[in-house]
């Protein structure tokens, strides 16, 4: 549980010319908060708040964001110093457990995830009752459904030592998944993890590898990866992750909370926000066309907008965007790729950080804008996009879902409504009407 904020001044609500008192609380950093658990009770009135945007959930010890000033911190650590020094694996332990690990603890947890990265066999043919063509998200969502069918041992959430075992196999088992789902699509067999490899290495090989060959994992790709998957790890109380957490209110297992969750990263508006990007690349075609793309987006009476800029949360340049533009520059380099689409997000990057409307508007390119033109020029299709955001988001959910089930003040979700439909009124029977 998180220690509680500490309590400072007292805001009054007048209802009917009557005043109540409410606490405001403070946090470590951010915004304080006025804390209107009794309001109903005491008023017989709601607060009305779309999208819940001026409204804490919860409380909570993970992620903070400050989107006016560009911050983005994991249990106080600023993203970009965990890209550039870290690894995913480090990462996930300091989410789920509060504090870096120590080398020894770094060892142990990597091994615990290692060992739990295969699946259970019988899933293979549960995969095989899909459609060749389905999209890799339909088939995460019911693959990781599906596991609590599998592993009746770590359902049980009032048990502390059964959540960190499905929590592992989550974090373990969602490469494998991910990469089974790609290489269903294909038609090519599945790839079995390979223990000796690192968790994003490993992934990258049953993703890539077919077992005619040995794979070499490139060491810039896998880097990029890795960042790629640091940097999708948690932000904090988005769509998603407060479905899982929603759903784990009512004491759902864990797999079926992370399946929620993944089914709430699907929307266009939240996971697949890179594919749009890259498909709105793909569009523009070329780098000449960008001046006629960019009038339009401009034009207020154009329907068309340039996806991979701005951010709902920063008003400022995305942190994770710097990180990966600096990968996105190696990753090209690397492969030596020609391609005119990738070549048009670098001069539209180029425009968009000089342009005065894209300036003043804060439209800064985004974390989606440079996460797809890597993923792109890796081989992934944009398909796997979301699949891939989903398994760095893995991490994540669980540890927000671990702290939710932790907190004594967690009460299951039910949100308010302003009613605007018709008052009460009588049946009247068909011949009638």
């Amino acid at each position: 549980m998180a220690d509680a904020p500490s309590l400072a001044d007292k805001a009054t609500l007048i209802i009917d010319g009557r005043g109540h008192d409410y606490t405001v609380r403070t946090g470590t950093v951010g915004p304080r908060v006025v804390d209107i658990r009794k309001l109903y009770a005491d008023t017989d009135v709601f607060t009305y708040d779309p999208g819940f945007t001026s409204t804490a959930s919860c409380q909570s010890k993970i992620t903070y964001i400050d989107g006016d000033q560009g911050i983005l911190l994991h249990r106080g650590y600023p993203i970009d110093q965990l890209a550039e020094k870290s690894s995913f694996m480090e990462v996930s332990y300091l989410l789920l457990h509060g504090e870096l690990p120590s080398s020894a603890e770094l060892d142990t947890f990597s091994n615990t995830i290692t060992r739990h990265t295969m699946l259970h066999e019988q899933l293979a043919t549960f995969y095989r009752g899909f459609r060749r063509d389905a999209h890799p998200m339909a088939v995460m969502c019911g693959v990781v459904g599906a596991l609590s069918a599998f592993y009746h041992d770590s359902t049980d959430i009032t048990d502390p030592e059964q959540r960190m075992i499905a929590s592992h196999r989550l974090i373990a088992k969602m490469p494998t998944i991910a990469a089974m789902a790609y290489k269903y699509t294909l038609g090519q067999p599945f790839m079995y993890p390979d223990n000796s490899l690192s968790y994003t290495g490993n992934f990258l090989r049953m993703t890539f590898g077919v077992p005619a060959e040995r794979y070499e994992v490139d060491p810039v790709i896998e880097s990029a990866m890795d960042k790629i998957f640091i940097l999708h790890a948690d932000h904090e109380q988005n769509a998603s992750t407060s479905t899982v957490r929603l759903a784990g209110s009512s004491g759902a297992n864990p797999f079926a909370c992370i399946a929620a969750g993944i089914a709430c990263l699907w929307g266009p508006a939240h996971g697949g926000a890179n594919e749009a990007a890259l498909n709105m690349l793909r569009e523009i075609g070329r780098p000449e066309r960008i001046p006629e793309y960019i009038a339009r987006a401009k034009d207020k009476n154009d329907p068309f907008r340039l996806m991979g800029f701005g951010h709902r949360v920063y008003k400022n340049f995305d942190p994770r965007a710097k990180v990966l533009s600096k990968a996105a520059t190696e990753v090209l380099d690397k492969l030596g790729i020609v391609d005119p689409v990738l070549d048009t997000a670098r001069e539209l990057e180029q425009i968009a950080l000089k342009d005065d409307y894209f300036v003043e508007k804060k439209l800064y390119p985004n974390v989606d804008f440079y996460s797809g033109v890597i993923l792109s020029a890796i081989g992934f299709p944009t398909s796997m996009f979301t699949a891939l955001f989903a398994l760095a988001r893995t991490v994540g959910w669980v540890a927000q879902w671990n702290e939710m089930i932790s907190d004594p003040d967690q009460k299951i979700g039910r949100p308010r409504q302003l009613y605007v439909g018709a008052a009460q009124r009588d049946y009247v029977p068909v011949n009638q009407r």
